[in-house]
């Protein structure tokens, strides 16, 4: 275990450390970070196989890019956290503010308590469990990925969504343009179960959710449409 102490070092010392490079060969690393104290970037750019414990809270854009990792923050998180992430976990036992996990490709995103506005926006891929509520535009054209929200949806959920599939089991304050509720079958029951048990979230059932998706109006251009474009 490296312990990295944010109080005395440098994130940038921290993040050499998850980077490849010549003088740091692809091994794996255990890491525990003190005293985030919310600063910037921090475990940006993991490209190591490592386990990666934040004690605190942390501000913008930590994990972005993430790559392997298993990058686990025990307060809250600012935004843009695990912006571009390709890969590996990232879990928030906090809250997490605007728009986590956007253009994010592929990975498991964990938020135990509410995201805020724009969560998953332009989602590539990724996989995003919420414990709580998410913000309004959340899954903003959203390409591909899921997104499970335990809690309540903002306004305009959705909007302009491609593939991506989506999983509320509260309330949805509306849909965005594009975005309907859709049937949910025994694949969808299934893999929902999946991610919450990936997630690590037991107090819920697949069946207590519905899901969203593209109502597949606006992919080519109709003059029907225009007023949802």
């Amino acid at each position: 275990m490296t312990s990295i102490d944010l109080a005395h070092q440098e994130v940038r010392a921290l993040n050499s450390l998850l980077h490849v490079s010549e003088d740091n060969p692809n091994t794996a690393t255990d890491i525990q970070v003190l005293n985030p104290s919310g600063k910037h970037s921090v475990a940006v750019g993991a490209m190591l196989p490592s386990n990666v414990t934040v004690d605190g809270h942390v501000g913008y854009y930590c994990a972005g890019m993430n790559a392997l990792a298993n990058i686990h923050v025990t307060g809250n998180a600012g935004p843009g956290l695990a912006e571009n992430m390709m890969s590996g976990t990232v879990r928030v036992s906090g809250s997490a503010s605007q728009y986590c996990g956007a253009t994010a490709h592929g990975g498991l995103l964990i938020v135990e308590g509410d995201a805020a506005a724009r969560c998953g926006i332009s989602m590539k891929g990724i996989d995003i469990v919420v414990g709580g509520s998410v913000g309004h535009m959340s899954a903003f054209m959203a390409q591909k990925g899921r997104l499970v929200v335990c809690g309540d949806a903002g306004d305009a959920l959705g909007d302009s969504i491609y593939e991506a599939r989506l999983y509320v089991r509260g309330e949805v304050k509306s849909t965005g343009a594009d975005c309907e509720q859709k049937e949910m079958r025994d694949e969808h029951l299934e893999e929902l179960s999946e991610l919450l048990s990936a997630a690590g979230i037991s107090a819920f059932e697949a069946t207590e959710f519905k899901r969203y998706g593209s109502a597949r109006k606006l992919y080519h251009f109709s003059i029907d449409n225009a007023h949802a474009y």
